[in-house]
């Protein structure tokens, strides 16, 4: 490999999820491959430079003991999976990690690599992303980390954190596309047969996956109706009279069963429908506010940006370049 090529180091630790760690070398390696002015050459590292065993039950083999990495580094990655915490108890890896960061452009973690970050100090006073399912863990284990667990991905300054698994994929892209442009980070992600390219501020689980529908009955139904007459009247009153309840006892299902207000979740169901119909369709946004109960479109535009923090007209125009690479 040409002296010039980019130098990437992922670090990986018994338990460590797979897909983290491919995800991201199997973008660069696409990257490489199709003809990136500076290649890329990645690095496995473990803290024994001993094969070791993902929590799929794959055994890897790695390139070296992370003792030996040396810098400058061009991208260091720390990979997630079941190990993560074991691996933020290693005060030998945190010391490495921290060494690493320091003579990398850019450190970043995929999914709960986060935890190991957070552990070397390296997310203190920084905003962060993780894998949903342990966003929570995370901001009560490291006050000093603002995590945010809605994007696919979060830059703050030189260190990225991103989502779960397969956000690893959409973090790597936009390094290639940093690095080498919009159309090699195209090209990439169309050999990996992957979505590109999928904004950082996405959410990382749509409410409409997130769970099974409510247990209580009344919570299902208004939930039902709610997605079904978006362009109706969905204030509190207007719900909790569909309901036959008070507006107080409908604020309190929400709260038990949804974990949110009446006002909010049905905020955040109006946008993601938004969402589906300005990456699915060319209905103006005029008409797409309509649609999904917004007065107008300024009031489109402001629940957008509270719920994926970008504008309506640029996340269209980021999913139509994307549908049609």
């Amino acid at each position: 490999m040409p002296s010039t090529a980019r130098q990437v180091v992922i670090l990986g630790y018994p338990d460590a999820e797979l897909l983290d760690i491919a995800c991201v070398s199997d973008v660069f390696d696409a990257a490489t491959r199709l003809g990136a002015a500076r290649p890329y050459e990645v690095r496995l590292a473990t803290v024994d430079g001993l094969p070791f065993t993902c929590q799929s039950g794959l055994t890897l083999a790695p390139h070296a003991r992370i003792d030996q990495i040396r810098g400058p580094l061009d991208t260091f990655v720390v990979a997630g999976g079941l190990g993560h915490l074991a691996a933020a108890k290693d005060e030998r890896l945190l010391a490495h990690v921290r060494r690493l960061s320091q003579q990398s452009k850019r450190t970043a973690s995929v999914c709960t690599g986060a935890t190991v970050l957070a552990a070397a100090g390296l997310l203190s006073g920084r905003r962060a992303t993780t894998h949903w399912s342990h966003a929570s863990r995370l901001a009560e284990q490291y006050p000093s980390v603002t995590v945010d667990p809605v994007p696919l991905f979060v830059r703050h300054g030189d260190v990225y954190t991103s989502a779960g698994v397969t956000s690893g994929l959409d973090l790597t892209l936009a390094f290639v596309e940093e690095d080498h442009g919009p159309t090699l980070a195209r090209e990439a992600a169309r050999s990996l047969v992957t979505y590109l390219q999928r904004p950082g501020n996405q959410a990382q689980v749509s409410m409409f996956l997130a769970g099974p529908p409510p247990e209580h009955r009344q919570v299902r139904d208004l939930t039902a109706y709610v997605a079904e007459h978006l362009a109706d009247d969905l204030g509190a009153h207007a719900l909790a009279n569909q309901a036959g309840i008070s507006t107080r006892q409908l604020t309190r299902l929400f709260d038990a069963h949804l974990g949110t207000t009446p006002g909010k979740y049905v905020r955040t169901v109006r946008a993601e429908h938004a969402a589906r119909l300005l990456s699915g369709t060319d209905l103006p946004l005029t008409a797409i506010a309509r649609r999904c109960g917004f007065g107008s479109t300024e009031t489109l535009r402001q629940a957008f940006l509270d719920h994926f923090d970008t504008p309506p007209s640029a996340y269209r125009r980021v999913h139509l370049r994307s549908a049609h690479a």
